[in-house]
């Protein structure tokens, strides 16, 4: 039986999608492919939706089998070697959800995140205290003080991703009512948390716009979501949507293309940059 990887690398994602595009062009179905390997078709499945390990024998059984060319197929090995190895945010294995895993995997890989989030400042632009604030107030506060400051620690080593020379351009919409609930009741927290939110807008890379009361309901007033895009032609957008307990990947160009509207319809009627840091300075000075 195949070992089950739950959170694929983007890398295993991206092969997996060609092995798929690699046995079609060879007129194989899955269950060809599985008598050669001597598995059944279901693992066949679950290799190329990313569901397990890339398994490089399994691997080069498969590309000899459709008539892969040696110098291609030498590459695609060792793409999937790199693949396969674990990615830096598996050292936070006993704090980090399942579910959220390949989330931080599409968001290390990514050239262009857009996110929407109705209640509170995106996790790669919170400062340390404003993070643990929201931590302690959901269900990690349950989980004791030293689970706390794991969940605060591995989402302060994902904002490196924003420090380095091929970051992505991040592009979030916030509700305006991110900046008037006081996530504590200490004022500097939310003095900090504005004045990292100013510094930001300063930056090539980073778009922060507001969506404010004035302008009423939108068609995003649903719950948050991120919409990823990726280098790789290979790999299509995504969009990640998170409920309480889980979240919820979608690929289906029916799916994407409804959030891609939606994030354009709510960047055409959001603050402009200007108005944005405006927002901003006028709700620092209420703390």
């Amino acid at each position: 039986m195949s070992e089950r990887r739950p959170a694929p690398t983007v890398g295993q994602v991206v092969l997996g999608r060609r092995l798929q595009e690699l046995r079609e062009a060879a007129g194989r179905t899955r269950e060809e492919a599985a008598q050669v390997l001597r598995v059944t078709a279901a693992t066949v499945r679950r290799m190329e939706l990313a569901e397990v390990s890339l398994k490089i024998p399994y691997v080069q059984m498969l590309l000899a089998t459709y008539g892969v060319g040696e110098a291609e197929a030498a590459t695609f090995v060792r793409l999937a070697e790199e693949a396969n190895e674990p990615g830096w945010w598996q050292r936070f294995h006993d704090v980090l959800p399942e579910w959220f895993s390949l989330y931080v995997s599409l968001e290390g890989a990514a050239r262009l995140i857009r996110s929407y989030e109705p209640h509170f400042v995106p996790g790669l632009l919170q400062t340390e205290e404003y993070a643990r604030a929201v931590l302690e107030a959901g269900t990690v506060g349950q989980t004791g003080a030293e689970a706390i400051e794991r969940h605060v620690s591995l989402r302060m080593a994902r904002q490196e991703l924003l420090e380095r020379p091929d970051a992505p351009h991040l592009w979030v919409i916030v509700e305006e009512t991110v900046l008037l609930r006081p996530v504590s009741i200490r004022g500097a927290v939310m003095r900090e948390q504005l004045d990292k939110l100013l510094e930001y807008t300063e930056r090539d890379r980073v778009t922060v716009q507001v969506a404010e009361f004035a302008d009423g309901p939108h068609p995003g007033t649903y719950a948050p979501f991120s919409l990823f895009r990726f280098a790789e032609p290979e790999l299509p957008d995504l969009v990640y949507t998170e409920y309480l307990t889980g979240a919820l990947y979608l690929d289906s160009r029916k799916e994407v293309s409804a959030h891609l509207e939606v994030l354009d319809h709510m960047t055409a009627r959001a603050a402009t940059a200007e108005r944005t840091r405006k927002l901003l300075r006028e709700c620092r000075e209420r703390y």
